[in-house]
């Protein structure tokens, strides 16, 4: 039979010139490079500087991803940009900027935000626009300049980001497919989100709520309240039980077991939180992919760059069964399950 399925064909990354060791962080922040290594598993993240922004890097990676993919920018029908740090605060969208920057003016554009777990919703997103016919090409950016929402005073919560763009394209397969074969490409999603852990991870002040004008930020009582802020033991813990209960549902649908899952690529917030998970659920830990060493956490960028340098790396095999999750702020979570 013939089915209109969504398979990823593309894969980007794109990274700012400058790049940050432990050593170097330790010059301006009370922290080391030990401590670093040992509580989070980082040992390099990469920064913004002159000229760079969100949309440039996004632009970059989407170019990678488009001649990965084998196919012109004008080819695509929507660009979903997942971002928590934008170039403009309300608009226009950085989809839009990235639509103008790859010279497809008739692709329509949009944002979502959904923090680090944006990226599995993009994908998700797309499949959707796939299934449904109304385009052929969706293009899913995670791009991310979180050093510009980081509190370099904090150094619980500054070692752990960095700047970064992965970005894929999404395309839909007429391939036939026989009774005795497994469709591949985007199966299936499960999006949540646990609005009762909204202050848990937050910028608080910037939006419509508590608004940025001369006068409030100098009645602002908490500096910290301009950048972002992170209740870590929540975090952790909301982290670990959402990866395994969304790992678990994705497999019990898929109606495979964990021996047969080939990869586990989660968003690379933090070693432990993956170490933690791995216990729990008895997955080996070498079957969950991690690079959060070289980048520290991208939020939206860490998916798609994972699958990114997996593809660099010829771990990414046809029929692999592979699960993404990711978690963040929101309290926003979710995962997709694909056969390669």
């Amino acid at each position: 039979m013939t089915t209109r399925s969504a398979v990823i064909t593309g894969l980007g990354k794109a990274l700012p010139r400058r790049k940050v060791s432990n050593d170097d962080l330790s010059q301006w922040v009370d922290t080391s490079d030990e401590w670093i290594r040992s509580h989070t598993g980082i040992e390099n993240r990469y920064l913004v500087s002159g000229d760079e922004s969100c949309s440039s890097l996004a632009i970059e990676a989407s170019r990678a991803a488009l001649k990965n993919a084998g196919i012109d920018p004008e080819d695509i029908g929507m660009v979903v940009a997942a971002t928590s740090t934008p170039d403009y605060k309300s608009f226009p969208s950085t989809a839009s900027l990235i639509q103008e920057g790859l010279g497809i003016p008739a692709a329509g554009a949009f944002d979502l935000a959904a923090a680090c777990s944006g990226f599995a919703y993009g994908l998700e997103t797309a499949r959707s626009f796939i299934n449904a016919g109304s385009c052929d090409h969706v293009l899913v950016v995670g791009a991310e300049v979180l050093s510009s929402i980081v509190n370099w005073k904090d150094r619980n919560t500054c070692v752990l980001f960095g700047d970064g763009a992965g970005a894929a394209v999404v395309s839909v397969s007429s391939a036939s497919v026989s009774s005795t074969e497994e469709e591949r490409g985007l199966q299936f999603s499960r999006m949540r989100s646990e609005g009762s852990g909204w202050d848990a991870l937050i910028v608080k002040a910037g939006g419509s709520r508590f608004p940025l004008t001369s006068e409030s930020i100098e009645k602002v009582e908490n500096p910290g309240d301009l950048y972002l802020a992170m209740d870590g033991r929540r975090v952790y813990e909301f982290a670990v039980r959402v990866i395994c209960e969304t790992i678990t549902e994705l497999m019990d649908t898929a109606g495979i077991s964990k021996d047969e899952l080939d990869w586990i690529v989660p968003h690379q917030a933090n070693y432990r939180i993956i170490q933690a998970a791995s216990k729990r659920l008895g997955i080996p830990l070498n079957r969950f992919f991690m690079n959060v060493q070289h980048y520290g956490n991208t939020s939206a960028a860490t998916i798609p760059m994972a699958l990114h340098d997996m593809s660099e790396q010829n771990l990414l095999k046809k029929d692999q069964k592979i699960i993404t999750v990711g978690f963040g702020g929101g309290l926003s979570y979710g995962g997709n399950y694909i056969v390669w």
